[in-house]
């Protein structure tokens, strides 16, 4: 399961750029999301470290006022993907292309005979979904298991009333836009796609399986998940999901979580080394700031001053 949700921020806005979010919102929580934010600083200046949720309700907003006097504070954002590659059709056509079998085989062939009666079933009783995204099962099963996985995911979230043009990524691409600041990407279009197309056959039929699984669960892990992303539990978030995902897929885990967080450090160093004052905010997936693989402590070893930054934080008792 948790391999499956780190996958799908990878690849959201590819799969869902003809979707529609399919059931209605859930009730509105009390206040504002209690947000994963860090200040790491040196001597002049300072970046705000922020953990993204990649699909979000309207009930997900206003944010709190930690997060606004971030964005206020920083003269420019930095994001997983730039926002023109984050928007861009040809993130889309390259995850196709690269998702595209050409060994002449079909899903049937990759999976055992129980996950591929799952998949039928599940197509069949998505199939007005699938065929508004242009992915009706037919075509689907032709291609890789990786790519199948998460259009699962995607449209199971979706139906939970989660939405990526509401991500907290699409919400401040949109607010730098408005004001004038300028934005950057820490990793390529194609770095992304070469971590989905670089899963073993073994991985990926245990990713297909787990997404049908979830499937067949209804939205009781994603809600689980979301709750906890909403109340800012970044122990919870490690320890239930950083650390499984670590001992049962090591080199998976390795190549998305650990490698990715190693080469972005670098980057956001030059924006605290560089000369002046001027700070900034980095939006990435909330399970890269998190536990001793995270970026926050990678960054801490270096040396920068880190504290969270989280008023709810203080006034529950809570760090």
């Amino acid at each position: 399961m948790l391999l499956r949700r780190s996958l799908k921020a990878l690849v959201v806005t590819a799969l869902l750029g003809s979707a529609s979010v399919l059931a209605a919102d859930a009730p509105k929580p009390a206040g504002a999301p209690v947000p994963l934010l860090w200040k790491v600083s040196d001597k002049d200046n300072a970046v705000y470290l922020l953990g993204s949720f990649h699909l979000l309700r309207p009930s997900d907003y206003p944010l709190s006022r930690d997060v606004a006097a971030a964005f206020d504070d920083a003269e420019r954002l930095m994001f997983e993907l730039s926002p023109e590659d984050m928007r861009s059709p040809a993130l889309g056509q390259l995850m196709v292309q690269a998702a595209l079998r050409t060994d002449g085989k079909t899903l049937q062939q990759d999976l055992d005979e129980a996950t591929w009666a799952k998949f039928e079933a599940w197509g069949t009783a998505n199939q007005a979904t699938l065929q508004q995204m242009q992915m009706p099962p037919q075509v689907l099963s032709m291609f890789e298991p990786w790519f199948v996985a998460v259009t699962i995911s995607i449209v199971e979230m979706t139906k939970q009333g989660l939405d990526p043009k509401l991500g907290l990524d699409n919400h401040f691409m949109d607010k730098a836009l408005a004001a004038g600041k300028p934005t950057g990407g820490l990793e390529r279009v194609q770095e992304q796609i070469a971590v989905l197309d670089g899963m073993d056959a073994t991985e990926q039929r245990q990713f297909i399986a787990e997404a049908l699984d979830d499937a067949d669960k209804g939205a009781a892990e994603t809600r689980r998940v979301h709750d906890a992303w909403r109340r800012g539990d970044a122990e919870g978030l490690w320890t239930t999901m950083a650390l499984d995902m670590r001992d049962r897929y090591p080199r998976l885990y390795r190549r998305i979580n650990v490698e990715r967080n190693d080469a972005w450090v670098p980057k956001i160093r030059q924006l605290l080394d560089q000369p002046g004052d001027d700070d900034a905010l980095v939006v990435v997936g909330a399970l890269h700031l998190l536990g001793e693989d995270g970026v926050v402590e990678k960054l801490r070893a270096h040396g920068y001053t880190v504290e969270r930054v989280c008023s709810a934080c203080k006034a529950g008792g809570r760090r």
